[in-house]
């Protein structure tokens, strides 16, 4: 029988260089053995919402994701079972109508600001990672991405750090540092970090091959 896929968790703020620390990792891998879940992919759809309303979604909050989904498609990896990934329209605000078809993979990385919140999630994890980044490169860093990739306004982008996203790090996010094997400052710079963090995987790998 084969073994199950380890699955990594790779938390932290907004901004805070999970993506990073994930490609650092996927980097000293080949394709074939890593797959990356992102948290991000599991919003909750709102098409039965009107779009106005679907603009005051707290995207930083627990409630805005869809872990019940993403809980069942962890165990259809786990099971060696693909699934099908959802896609979030962020300019729409809702669940896109495509999926991402998923074959499972050795090591699973699963990444997002809230992954270490709900125990049903942190129950499936074999590593917990959290980012910690300060507050001020968060900010810099979320401005650039939202302005660059999502085509925001720096105006609506400050406006939502300082109503949602400020609020919910400090109440949700941060709290969930406590549950991690590994807290990482300054994302995918902390090389060294990076390298415990290969060396734990490929000894997993090499368990896994010896079976």
């Amino acid at each position: 029988m084969k073994d199950q896929p380890v699955v990594i968790g790779v938390a932290g703020g907004s901004g805070s260089g999970k993506t990073s620390v994930t490609r650092s990792i996927c980097q000293r891998f080949s394709d074939q053995t890593i797959l990356v879940i992102e948290q991000d992919y599991y919003y909750k759809d709102q098409s039965h919402l009107p779009f106005e309303q679907r603009l005051n979604t707290n995207y930083d909050h627990p409630l805005a994701f869809d872990n019940d989904l993403l809980i069942e498609h962890l165990h259809c990896l786990l099971n060696g079972q693909s699934i099908d990934k959802p896609v979030y329209d962020y300019k729409l605000h809702t669940r896109s109508n495509e999926v991402i078809h998923v074959d499972p993979k050795d090591v699973i990385i699963l990444e997002g600001i809230l992954i270490l919140e709900d125990p049903r999630l942190v129950n499936l994890m074999d590593i917990k990672v959290y980012v910690d980044t300060d507050a001020d490169l968060r900010i810099i860093r979320r401005l650039m991405r939202d302005i660059k990739e999502r085509g925001r306004s720096l105006e609506s982008v400050i406006e939502q750090y300082i109503q949602k996203v400020r609020p919910s790090h400090l109440q949700f996010i941060e709290p969930t540092k406590r549950y991690a094997d590994i807290i990482i400052p300054e994302g995918g710079q902390n090389h060294v970090a990076i390298d415990i963090m290969a060396t734990k995987i490929e000894k997993i790998l090499l368990k896994h091959q010896q079976h």
